[in-house]
């Protein structure tokens, strides 16, 4: 957080993102303009968690056997908060179930991935309401909308199949992001996505299904 009356950087990286899984997400998952989520916050929290564990695959700082999350060494991960996330990996022994890091993640992974974003220049922290703390607005609300043009243009079936981009696609439509995603991407993206999800690596594919899993198990509690 910056002092009052200093100026925050623009976005380092402009329309091209940070790169991260879960920073792409978050930005999807979000209101360009006002920052206001567009699920209920349970469901964003699982989405980003599986967001988190796959970055750490994606650096090689983790992987998925059996089932189970392994940390793979925190030299790989590249982030302080994949750091945070990969050494919490590494001193559980036995090693947990993927559904149990979701669950653990999601309760601050929202808050986590956005100060990240801040860090970066993507969102900017606004006080709000004395019960609700600050909230964060995407500081430029083109870079806060890159996501979902980078996604059509990652899911051309012309174009070969970016694992990022597909991960991304597959947790947001796992966590329930895809009537939002239907309103900007081709028809039929839907069936492209899970094609494209189920030519992923295993551990990425379970971390997917079991957000999905996980979403659709808070939905139902809350509806019981």
């Amino acid at each position: 957080m910056t002092g009052q009356g200093s100026a925050r950087p623009g976005p380092r990286l402009g329309l091209s993102g940070t790169g991260r899984a879960a920073d792409e997400l978050y930005l999807i998952a979000h209101h360009e303009q006002t920052g206001r989520p567009h699920l209920a916050p349970r469901a964003v929290g699982l989405g980003l968690a599986g967001a988190l564990l796959a970055e750490l695959i994606f650096s090689s700082a983790a992987i998925i056997d059996a089932g189970t999350v392994t940390c793979n060494g925190l030299s790989q991960a590249d982030d302080p908060l994949s750091i945070t996330v990969a050494g919490q990996i590494a001193v559980e022994s036995p090693p947990r179930p993927v559904s149990d890091w979701l669950a653990f993640l999601a309760r601050t992974a929202s808050a986590e991935v956005a100060a990240r974003l801040e860090d970066d220049g993507y969102l900017t922290a606004v006080p709000g309401r004395p019960w609700r703390g600050a909230r964060w607005v995407p500081a430029d609300p083109d870079c806060a909308f890159a996501p979902v043009a980078r996604l059509k243009a990652a899911l051309d079936p012309s174009r070969p199949g970016d694992e990022q981009a597909v991960t991304v696609a597959g947790l947001a439509a796992a966590c329930g992001l895809g009537p939002r995603l239907g309103l900007y991407l081709p028809p039929g993206t839907r069936y492209c996505i899970d094609a494209l999800v189920g030519l992923l690596d295993p551990g990425l594919h379970d971390v997917i299904a079991a957000t999905k899993a996980a979403v659709d198990a808070a939905l139902l509690a809350h509806r019981i």
